[in-house]
C-alpha cells in the first residue's frame, strides 16, 4: 500500500525517525525555547516560519546534490556562519544586560517590538547555516527515496512530513520556554529569565559559528 508514491512501510520508519531527530536538542530548538521565554510562543511563530523555510530548502537541496558540494568546500559556510553567530551572540549579551527588544522589563512585561522579518530571518539563518544540518539530511534523507519512482511526489510528501514534525517540536520547546518564563516571573526573577535566555542565545551563536 502506498501514499503519494511512498509505501506505508517506509512512512512507518520515516516518521518516528525524523520526529526523534527533530526532538533532539539543537540550535533551532534552543532558539525556540529562548524566544518562548522572552517574547512568547505567539511571536516566536515568526521565527519558526523562517526556520521551516530554511529546513525545507536544506532538505530539498540535499537531495539534488548541492549539499555535497557545500560539505566538500566548507569555506562557503564560514562568513555566513560567523556573521549569524555574532548576531545571535550580540542579542544574548543584550539579554544578559536586560536590554534590547527581546528582554523582559523589570515588571515582567514585554513590548514585543521585535520586527517579524527579524524573527523570521533569525530562524532561517540558523536553519541553513548549520553544516551539521546539511550532513544530517545528506545521510538520512536520500535512503527513504526510491530511485525507481518519480522523485517530485516522494520529495513533496516527505518534506511536508519533515516540516510538520519540525514545527511540532519547535512549538513544544517554545511552549516549555514560556512555561519556565511564567514560573520565574511569579518568583519575581525577571533578571534571571533574561540571563538564562541570554546564555542560551549566546550558546546558539557559538554553536552556529563553531559548528
Amino acid at each position: 500500500m502506498e501514499f503519494g508514491f511512498i509505501s506505508l512501510t517506509v512512512l512507518a520508519v520515516f516518521v518516528p525517525t525524523f520526529f526523534f531527530v527533530s526532538l533532539t536538542p539543537g540550535m533551532c530548538m534552543t532558539l525556540a525555547m529562548t524566544m518562548g521565554m522572552t517574547i512568547g510562543l505567539r511571536r516566536a511563530l515568526w521565527m519558526m516560519m523562517g526556520e521551516l523555510v530554511g529546513v525545507g530548502l536544506v532538505a530539498t537541496l540535499s537531495v539534488i546534490g548541492v549539499a555535497t558540494v557545500m560539505l566538500e568546500y566548507p569555506a562557503a559556510f564560514e562568513v555566513f556562519k560567523y556573521l549569524g553567530g555574532a548576531y545571535l551572540g550580540f542579542l544574548g549579551v543584550q539579554l544578559w544586560q536586560s536590554k534590547g527588544k527581546m528582554a523582559l522589563q523589570q515588571d515582567g512585561s514585554h513590548n514585543f517590538d521585535v520586527p517579524r522579518l527579524t524573527l523570521a530571518t533569525q530562524g532561517f539563518v540558523t536553519a541553513i547555516a548549520n553544516p551539521k544540518g546539511w550532513a544530517f539530511f545528506v545521510a538520512l534523507f536520500p535512503p527513504f527515496l526510491d530511485v525507481n519512482k518519480s522523485l517530485v511526489p516522494q520529495l513533496s510528501v516527505l518534506i511536508v512530513l519533515i516540516l510538520a514534525l519540525e514545527f511540532l517540536c519547535l512549538v513544544l520547546y517554545a511552549a516549555g520556554g514560556k512555561t519556565v518564563s511564567h514560573l520565574l516571573q511569579h518568583a519575581e526573577n525577571v533578571r534571571l529569565i533574561n540571563r538564562l535566555a541570554g546564555t542560551l542565545m549566546i550558546g546558539v551563536g557559538v554553536w552556529l559559528a563553531a559548528g
